[in-house]
């Protein structure tokens, strides 16, 4: 259970400012790290609010397969798509290739 909404915030956007550019990582794996095991579907919620654009970059989040998401505040898929080709990452048919591009560090 989370009991502040800001807290869990706080702790998501500091994980997701952990992965390097040209990796991407899952929303289970941001709960994981971020202390919130189990709470994949609330970091989820979490970045599709993202109030820290150009400073937290969400667009490295994908999900559990991979798929790119399809309505995040900076722009939608496309946007994202964008992004993460920009830094190296490929994307096919909407899909970012987890065992190519899926951040493994601290032990996550």
């Amino acid at each position: 259970m989370i009991d502040n909404i800001s807290d869990f915030a706080a702790d998501v956007y500091n994980a997701v400012k952990a992965v390097p550019k040209g990796k991407v990582a899952t929303y289970a794996q941001i709960a994981l790290i971020s202390g919130h095991r189990g709470a994949a579907r609330a970091v989820g919620n979490a970045l599709h609010v993202n109030p820290f654009f150009g400073t937290v970059p969400c667009h490295r989040v994908v999900s559990a397969q991979g798929r790119l998401a399809p309505d995040f505040a900076f722009g939608g898929i496309d946007e994202q798509k964008r992004m993460l080709e920009k830094e190296g990452v490929e994307v096919k048919d909407g899909r970012v290739d987890l065992f190519v591009y899926q951040w493994r560090g601290d032990g996550a």
